[in-house]
């Protein structure tokens, strides 16, 4: 059995990217005999669409699980169409998820846990609906479009910190390989 993980590194010990269609890389292991490779995610950086792109890769590679922090809905409904279990709200390692996964403390989402263009742009904030990041007077929380209701405190404390974490170490990865190639 395969199963994905957003992720920040390309290691096992590399932590959970909270972001489905943006996370940094994927990371495929297969429980049957625990390898694993690590992808790079192509579709993060698109201006929209990314959600659906990575649901159709992780797909096309045979996967029947997904863990990740958040999904957005247009990656939700294209993971189930293939018949793909999503678990959200993960955080932490990828070793820790597995031992989690087999123990059975992870269950599957039914919905997406944000809207539309989750952590699309710089200085988003991960609960504004699509098209939200530019300052359009629309109340915080709040999709018309997916009628997702205001996230708690905590749920936007916990996705602020989980995307500042995963910024800093992309701008460590990019940062590293400038002074590699300023070596050269």
């Amino acid at each position: 059995m395969k199963i994905a993980f957003s992720a920040i590194g390309r290691a096992l010990d590399s932590e959970i990217d909270p972001r489905f269609g943006r996370c940094v890389y994927f990371i495929i292991v297969n429980l049957d005999d625990m390898s694993f490779e690590a992808l790079e995610n192509e579709s993060g950086s698109l201006g929209g669409g990314a959600g659906i792109q990575s649901a159709q890769f992780i797909a096309s590679k045979g996967v029947s699980v997904v863990i990740t922090g958040n999904v957005g809905p247009n990656a939700m409904r294209t993971l189930e169409a293939a018949g793909i279990e999503v678990i959200i709200g993960v955080s932490g390692s990828i070793k820790d998820a597995i031992v989690s996964y087999q123990g059975g403390k992870l269950s599957p989402a039914n919905q997406a846990n944000v809207p539309g263009h989750y952590g699309k742009g710089s200085g988003q904030t991960p609960y504004l609906g699509a098209g939200m990041d530019r300052g359009i007077g629309m109340r915080e929380g709040y999709d018309p479009d997916q009628g997702i209701s205001a996230a708690s405190s905590d749920q936007e404390l916990r996705a602020l910190k989980d995307e500042a974490k995963s910024l800093s170490v992309r701008l460590n990865s990019i940062l590293s390989r400038i002074e590699d190639l300023e070596k050269k």
